[in-house]
C-alpha cells in the first residue's frame, strides 16, 4: 500500500496537460487546450483540459476528471495502479507500506494477466539471447535484418523454440495459472504452448505495457501460417491496438503527420533509422478503432505499402475509413518487389524520406490516375471509376474539404462539377438515411429492453421518477437532452450543489482578508448546523470532508475531493469546475465592470449568495413542515401551550425568510 505522503506527493506533480498528451494530440485554444477525446469517437473536438484548474472534461461524451481519474479510465487502471503509472512517469520513489495477503491477491488478480505477459516476454527475451537455439536461430534472424541489439530489447523481440510445452511447463512453475495462459492464447486448449519454433513480436498498449504477441515462423514450409497472433482478450482488441504507436507517439505529434505501414519489421527498421512516427496495422485493413487512435494525435495520414497489386488494394480499403474521420490522407506506392524495411536498407534514411516527399501523392489523384489507367477508353469502366470516386469524396464530413476535391476532380476528369455535386449529394442523402434507419434500430432495441417511464406519484413504483419542474427554475445542467434523463432532481439539489460548487472552486481563497478566514471557513462556519438537512447524499459528505479539513486546519480544495477513490465524487467535482465557455478577455479592450469584480474573482459575492440561497429553501421546508404541524392541531387545542410555541416558530421562521430573501433581492409569494 502506497502511504499517504507518497500519495500526496505525486498527485500534486501530475499535471493533467502532461498525462493527457501522451495520448491525445492537443492545440491551445485560450487558456485551455482541445482535442478529439479518447474515450468516444468524435469529428468534432470537444475534449477539453484545463491545465489552470488541472483537470479535463469532454463535453461530447461527459467524461471528466483530474489526471489519476484520466490513467484509471483511459489504461483501465485501479487508483493504486494509476498512481504508480504517474510516480514512474515523475520519478518519484514509492514509498510503501506492508501489503496484507489479501491485498495482495486482489492486485495480482487485477494484474494477472498483464503479469503473465510481461513474463512470457521476459520469457521469449531469455530464450532469444541465452539459448543455444535462440541465439543461432532467431537471434541470428534479427541480426541479419539489421537490427541492433539495442533495438531488440528495446522493442521486447523473442524467440520460443520447438518444444511443444516449455513455456507452459515453465509458466505454471512460477505459479502462473493456467486459464489465465489460455486466456492469453499463450497455451492452447490441449495444454501445448501456442508460439513454438518463432521470433516473437511484443505488442504494447499506449502506456508500454505488453498487451498480444505475434509470432513469426522462420520455416519454408508453406503448409506453416506465417505468422501468427494473440487471440483477443480483456486487454487486447486487435481492431484498436496498431502496433508500435506506444513507441512512435510522440514523433508522431512532432511530425504532425503518422506513416502507416503494413508489417512488424516494417516498423522497427524505420524506427531504428530515425523515421519514428510509423506504426503498422499487422497485415490487416485499417479499422474505425486503429484511425481513431492516430487522430489523437495527428489529422494527417500518409499510407505506405508494397508496390504490388495486394498493397494496392490494401491502400485503397483503408482511405474511405480515414476520409470518414476528417483525415488528411496521402499515399505512396514503394517500387514493385519493395517493402518499407527492403527499401530503407536500399536507399538509406535520407534517401527514403526524400523518395516519400517526391512521390507522396493526395488520395483523389491516386485514385484517379490508378483506376483511370485501368480503365483506359472503356465508357462503361470511366463511370464506374469516377461513381467511386466521387463516392470516397462523399465520405469527407468537412464540407468545403469536400467541395475542394470535387472542383479538382471535375479538372482533372473534365467532368461538369455540377454532375459530380449533385452525385455526392445524392451518396450522402443514401449514407444519412442508412444511418438513421440504423439508429432507429438501435433505439427501438434499446426501448424494448427497457420500458418507457411513467409519469407518476413519487415513490409510487420502483421505477425512475420524474418530476414535473416549477416556473422559473433553472433546467438541470446540460438541458433537457440525454443527460437530463438521469436520477431525478431532489427537492433542494441545485442550492446544496451550489454549496459544493463554490467549496471545490473557491474553498482555499481568502473570504474575508482582516480576520484572515477562507471561504471554506466561512461556508463552514454558516452551514455546518444545517447539514443533516442536506437531501442529496454525496454532497453532504462532501460538506462532512469540508468540514473535516477545515477542523484539522486544512484547507478545502478541489483536490481534497478528486485524490479519493470515489470516481462520483471526483466526476461532480470535475463536472463543478469545468466550463465549455471561457470569459471574454474584455480588460485589454478597455472594458470594465462597473459595480463588481471579475465573476472568476468574485468569490465573497459568489459565496454570501450561495449560502443565502441555501439557508432560503431549507427554511422554506421547516416553515412548510411547521404550517402542516399547526394544521392539525384540533380545533379546542389552538390555545394550548404546544400550539402557541409552534405558531411562534412558525412567525420566526418566516421572519427569518423574509429577512433572507430582502438580502437576495426576492420576492416571496
Amino acid at each position: 500500500m502506497i502511504d499517504k505522503t507518497t500519495v500526496d506527493q505525486i498527485l500534486e506533480a501530475a499535471r493533467v496537460e502532461e498525462v493527457v498528451e501522451d495520448f491525445v494530440n492537443l492545440k491551445r485554444r485560450g487558456v485551455n487546450m482541445i482535442g478529439r477525446c479518447p474515450f468516444h469517437d468524435e469529428k468534432t473536438p470537444s475534449f477539453t483540459v484545463s491545465p489552470s484548474k488541472n483537470i479535463y472534461k469532454c463535453f461530447g461524451c461527459g467524461e471528466g476528471g483530474f489526471p489519476v481519474n484520466f490513467v484509471m479510465t483511459h489504461e483501465n487502471m485501479s487508483f493504486p495502479e494509476a498512481l504508480r503509472y504517474l510516480a514512474k512517469k515523475y520519478n518519484i520513489e514509492i514509498q510503501e507500506k506492508e501489503v496484507s495477503a489479501e491485498e495482495l491477491a486482489a492486485r495480482q488478480v487485477a494484474d494477472s494477466l498483464y503479469i503473465v505477459n510481461d513474463y512470457a516476454k521476459d520469457y521469449f527475451g531469455n530464450q532469444l539471447f541465452n539459448t543455444d537455439e535462440g541465439k543461432s536461430v532467431g537471434l541470428s534472424y534479427f541480426k541479419n535484418r539489421g537490427f541492433l541489439e539495442s533495438t531488440i530489447k528495446k522493442w521486447n523481440l523473442g524467440y520460443t523454440n520447438a518444444d511443444r510445452d516449455d513455456f507452459t511447463r515453465s509458466a505454471i512453475s512460477k505459479y502462473y495459472k493456467k486459464e489465465h495462459l489460455k486466456t492469453l492464447g499463450l497455451t492452447s486448449r490441449s495444454d501445448i504452448d501456442f508460439f513454438r519454433s518463432r521470433v516473437m513480436f511484443a505488442i504494447h498498449n499506449l502506456s508500454g505495457k505488453v498487451i498480444a504477441f505475434g509470432g513469426r515462423t522462420l520455416s519454408s514450409d508453406k503448409k506453416i501460417p506465417k505468422y501468427m497472433n494473440s487471440p483477443e482478450s480483456e486487454i487486447y482488441n486487435k481492431s484498436r491496438s496498431l502496433y508500435g504507436l506506444y513507441f512512435a507517439k510522440t514523433a508522431i505529434r512532432k511530425a504532425d503527420e503518422c506513416i502507416m505501414v503494413e508489417g512488424y519489421t516494417d516498423v522497427i527498421t524505420l524506427h531504428q533509422n530515425q523515421v519514428e512516427n510509423v506504426v503498422a496495422s499487422s497485415g490487416t485493413s485499417l479499422t474505425s478503432g486503429q484511425i481513431h487512435l492516430v487522430s489523437r494525435y495527428t489529422s494527417n495520414m500518409k499510407i505506405i505499402y508494397d508496390g504490388d497489386p495486394a498493397g494496392i488494394k490494401a491502400a485503397l480499403r483503408g482511405v474511405d475509413l480515414v476520409l470518414e474521420h476528417d483525415m488528411n490522407v496521402k499515399i505512396v506506392m514503394l517500387p514493385t518487389g519493395e517493402d518499407p524495411d527492403s527499401f530503407m536498407k536500399a536507399k538509406g534514411t535520407e534517401g527514403f524520406k526524400e523518395y516519400l516527399a517526391e512521390n507522396e501523392k493526395d488520395f483523389l489523384f491516386f485514385k484517379i490516375e490508378l483506376l483511370m489507367a485501368d480503365a483506359g477508353n472503356d465508357p462503361i469502366k470511366k463511370t464506374i471509376v469516377m461513381k467511386d470516386i466521387v463516392g470516397s469524396i462523399a465520405k469527407i464530413p468537412d464540407q468545403l474539404k469536400r467541395a475542394v476535391y470535387l472542383q479538382e476532380t471535375s479538372r482533372v476528369l473534365n467532368v461538369d462539377e455540377a454532375i459530380l455535386l449533385s452525385e455526392t449529394a445524392k451518396i450522402i442523402k443514401k449514407d444519412l438515411k442508412k444511418k438513421d434507419i440504423d439508429n432507429r434500430r438501435k433505439n427501438n432495441k434499446s426501448n424494448s429492453n427497457h420500458p418507457k417511464p411513467t409519469l407518476s406519484a413519487p415513490g409510487a413504483s420502483g421505477e425512475e421518477e420524474f418530476f414535473p419542474m416549477d416556473d422559473g427554475e433553472a433546467p438541470p445542467p446540460g438541458g433537457f437532452g440525454e443527460q437530463s434523463a438521469a436520477p431525478p432532481i431532489l427537492d433542494d439539489e441545485y442550492q446544496e450543489k451550489d454549496i459544493i460548487r463554490i467549496l471545490v472552486n473557491h474553498g482555499a481563497l481568502i473570504y474575508d482578508e482582516e480576520e484572515g478566514t477562507s471561504v471554506g471557513q466561512h461556508i463552514v462556519a454558516h452551514v455546518r448546523d444545517d447539514i443533516d438537512k442536506i437531501d442529496n447524499p454525496i454532497y453532504k459528505t462532501m460538506l462532512e470532508m469540508a468540514i473535516k479539513a477545515i477542523d484539522s486546519g486544512d484547507k478545502v480544495t478541489a483536490e481534497l475531493y478528486a485524490n479519493t477513490q470515489d470516481a462520483k465524487m471526483s466526476s461532480i467535482a470535475v463536472e463543478l469546475m469545468a466550463d465549455p465557455y471561457t470569459y471574454a478577455d474584455w480588460e485589454q479592450k478597455g472594458v470594465f465592470l462597473q459595480t463588481q469584480k471579475p465573476p472568476d474573482e468574485n468569490q465573497v459575492l459568489d459565496t454570501d449568495q450561495a449560502i443565502l440561497r441555501f439557508r432560503l429553501v431549507k427554511i422554506k421546508k421547516l416553515i412548510d413542515i411547521v404550517e402542516n404541524t399547526i394544521k392539525e392541531f384540533p380545533v379546542d387545542q389552538n390555545g394550548s401551550e404546544e400550539f402557541m410555541l409552534n405558531m411562534k416558530v412558525f412567525i420566526k421562521l418566516k421572519d427569518e425568510r423574509n429577512s433572507i430573501a430582502k438580502e437576495l433581492n426576492a420576492v416571496i409569494f
